[in-house]
């Protein structure tokens, strides 16, 4: 693989990676704040990618500069195989596999603000969590409320409604998981995202992965829902 050929894979990789920052392909790998910097590395890899080009050619005009021939094994293309990957597969969010090999990763708020107004009202996964796995759910009893996520299945085949969190990329993705009790789906598809409506249940359980706390909600309607474009990140403003 000469110099050419390099710059010519510089150029595709950077290409590709301003295009998955530019657009919801990014929110597979990295929180949405992460974004611009996705990009910014894809400007970088095509500014090498020119630059390597344009020394080439000065080095092949300039006498007593010209660049040596280097027979590179051509096993060294394989080199373009994750490229492609990256350009033409999009991967799957991280799903239920993932989640109940890992310790949920609920934790304690800081605060308990207001909930939405309204019936039900529209709340996070890992709001409703936290606030009943350490309020006691003080803050939830007396409402109705609407969460999304995907289902995941137990050894046991107890269901959960699981989303995924994130620090700054996938690599780091940590499930929240709420376990489902009432009116449940009559299938259960594992990775099935959903639309639950539901009430708080005071029923609580370890995770048997870190010992964490799993809280419950009594489930009163599911109903199947597409992907979200963002599968990990999820904010409510009411």
């Amino acid at each position: 693989m000469n110099r050419s050929a390099q710059a010519a894979v510089l150029f595709l990789l950077g290409a590709a990676v301003v295009h998955a920052g530019a657009t919801d392909l990014a929110l597979r790998y990295v929180k949405p704040g992460l974004r611009p910097l996705v990009v910014a590395c894809g400007v970088v890899l095509i500014a090498a990618a020119v630059a390597t080009v344009w020394y080439e050619r000065r080095a092949r005009r300039e006498p007593g500069t010209e660049a040596h021939a280097h027979h590179e094994p051509r096993v060294s293309w394989l080199l373009v195989l994750p490229l492609l990957a990256l350009i033409l597969i999009a991967p799957p969010a991280l799903g239920s596999y993932s989640a109940m090999r890992a310790g949920t990763s609920v934790q304690e708020p800081l605060a308990y603000p207001p909930l939405p107004a309204g019936e039900p009202a529209r709340i996070a996964v890992a709001d409703y969590a936290g606030r009943a796995a350490y309020d006691h759910g003080r803050t939830l009893r007396d409402r109705t409320f609407r969460l999304t996520g995907f289902l995941a299945l137990d050894g046991a085949g107890h269901p959960y409604l699981v989303r995924m969190t994130l620090n700054c990329c996938a690599a780091d993705a940590l499930p929240v998981k709420i376990g489902l009790t009432g009116e449940l789906p009559p299938v259960l598809r594992p990775d099935a995202w959903l639309e639950i409506t539901g009430t708080y249940s005071p029923r609580m359980e370890k995770d048997p992965v870190n010992a964490g706390r799993i809280p419950f909600l009594k489930v009163t309607h599911a109903r199947p829902v597409e992907v979200p474009e963002d599968p990990y990140d999820e904010t409510y403003n009411g």
